[in-house]
């Protein structure tokens, strides 16, 4: 008989995932198994799977894992920590306003805002082109340029954890998202691939994004790439250290106090229904 997979299935901002608890001993899904789940026609369907771990670090109440649709590991995901918290907080493994979780890239403090809102500590954003990773660039800039398929591509570069690049355009409406965002994730600059956000100032606190993912491709909303959006605008003079990042999904809250400080996010984590999956 078909092993039987539990899940949640859940989103931030509309950016959805399914959940697995692998506490019980149950293993990290495969490539297959993933891009399984995450099949919209066929599967269950999300953009990434999250899961459940035992905790890695003192303190922490738990860890978590994340897996694109295309069964790749990811390092980073701010919408999905959030769903994250909202799971532990549901199933009494976190309690209280405050308390931490492992990502595959480190700790991070979670603070319970009520009304199914989350913030979390997302980590010092990070510009060495080795940290990113960026290739064939001495030093970090604020403003990168590349030419791709005979256009001139200029982009911020930034580590969340994961890999981005930010570009600033005059309308996200009408912005070459999926043909630069793929250009971009292919291109040797990136060794690791890279998400590829395309960014449009309101004002000096808020921002319009729309992200195109590495492993996934376009999505309603990404967390660690609002982040991303902020710290790098913020450092080329465009933006404030506070500012609202509206997403196709719904609207983020980012503060980023001072340089050498985390990224704060916050933003909604919604449960949206449990089932049970026939692997």
């Amino acid at each position: 008989m078909a092993e039987r997979v539990r899940f949640s299935k859940m989103h931030g901002a509309g950016n959805d995932f399914v959940v697995l608890d692998l506490r019980n001993g149950m293993a990290p899904p495969d490539a297959a198994l993933a891009a399984r789940l995450a099949d919209r026609h066929m599967g269950v369907g999300c953009d990434q799977i999250l899961t459940v771990e035992p905790p890695r670090s003192p303190g922490a109440v738990a860890a978590y894992g994340i897996w694109n649709a295309d069964g790749t590991p990811s390092g980073q995901c701010g919408n999905g920590a959030r769903c994250i918290a909202a799971w532990l907080v549901r199933d009494g493994t976190a309690s209280g306003t405050r308390f931490t979780v492992d990502s595959p890239v480190g700790t991070h403090d979670v603070e319970n805002l009520g009304q199914d809102r989350y913030a979390i500590a997302m980590g010092v954003p990070r510009f060495a082109p080795a940290d990113v990773p960026l290739a064939g660039f001495d030093g970090g800039q604020p403003e990168y340029v590349l030419e791709l398929d005979g256009a001139r591509v200029a982009f911020g570069a930034v580590s969340m954890g994961n890999p981005h690049a930010v570009i600033e355009v005059d309308d996200v409406a009408t912005a070459a998202v999926a043909g630069i965002g793929a250009a971009l994730q292919r291109s040797p600059a990136f060794p690791q691939s890279c998400n590829v956000g395309f960014a449009q100032v309101l004002a000096p606190d808020h921002v319009r994004l729309r992200v195109y993912e590495r492993g996934v491709g376009e999505t309603l909303a990404c967390g660690s790439g609002a982040c991303a959006a902020v710290a790098s605008l913020v450092r080329r003079g465009r933006l404030a250290r506070e500012a609202t990042v509206s997403l196709p999904g719904g609207d983020l809250r980012i503060r980023w106090p001072a340089d050498d400080a985390q990224v704060i996010m916050a933003g909604p984590a919604a449960f949206v229904f449990e089932g049970e999956w026939q692997a």
